[in-house]
């Protein structure tokens, strides 16, 4: 199951980890080149990077594949399904995913909503240096604390009552609330058991700045 780190255009904090291909989405190209990192595979519109700066990923990318501006998907979709179609066993992690444009920001955090990319979606993940989010099926998922995070938060996509055992705050039928959000939570030293019966679950573990 190949490694697989996706760059985008937000704010870029470094790549933590070990992957065997990089892939630069539009601007996150230039993060790639300035890192000295390869590029493997250079996908987007590249709607933001000037005439010279395309010239440059070009010649760096091993792979290139430019898309209409005028598209369904966002570049990080684009990028998303044309690796998984190639690799659809791939663990993706994805980099400059947040800062920039809110709507950029809101569209990674629903990801799953994509029907092609739903399929997929506990083997994705978006990172920086302060936060983890990763994403569940509906069903009961046992979620591991990441050495680092201080903090656990849970948004379910439906409706359906969220269910939460075994962090410092549950959540069940005894004490339920609807809220899009339930942030801050945390662990007590072993996993959290968290379940839905329909949609999918965002899970975000997070810290504060140091």
């Amino acid at each position: 199951m190949p490694k697989i780190a996706l760059v985008a255009g937000g704010d870029f904090s470094g790549i933590f980890g070990e992957f065997d291909y990089f892939v630069g989405i539009d601007r996150g190209n230039l993060h790639l080149m300035a890192g000295n990192f390869p590029i493997d595979y250079a996908i987007g519109d590249f709607d933001s990077v000037s005439a010279q700066e395309l010239s440059d990923i070009k010649v760096r990318a091993k792979k290139f594949q430019q898309a209409p501006a005028e598209k369904n998907d966002t570049d990080t979709e684009l990028a998303l399904k044309m690796i998984f179609q190639e690799f659809p066993d791939a663990q993706v992690t994805i980099f400059a995913a947040f800062g920039g444009r809110l709507d950029h920001l809101m569209s990674n955090l629903y990801l799953p909503s994509d029907p092609e990319i739903e399929p997929f979606m506990s083997q994705i993940q978006l990172m920086d240096a302060q936060n983890i989010v990763q994403f569940r099926p509906s069903g009961s998922h046992l979620v591991e604390e990441v050495k680092g995070m201080k903090y656990v938060s849970f948004m379910s996509e439906s409706q359906s009552p969220l269910t939460i055992r075994g962090a410092k705050y549950d959540l069940d039928a005894s004490n339920y609330f609807q809220k899009k959000v339930y942030s801050s939570n945390e662990f007590i030293g072993q996993a959290i058991e968290v379940s839905t019966q329909t949609g999918y679950i965002i899970i975000i573990q997070s810290k504060d700045r140091s």
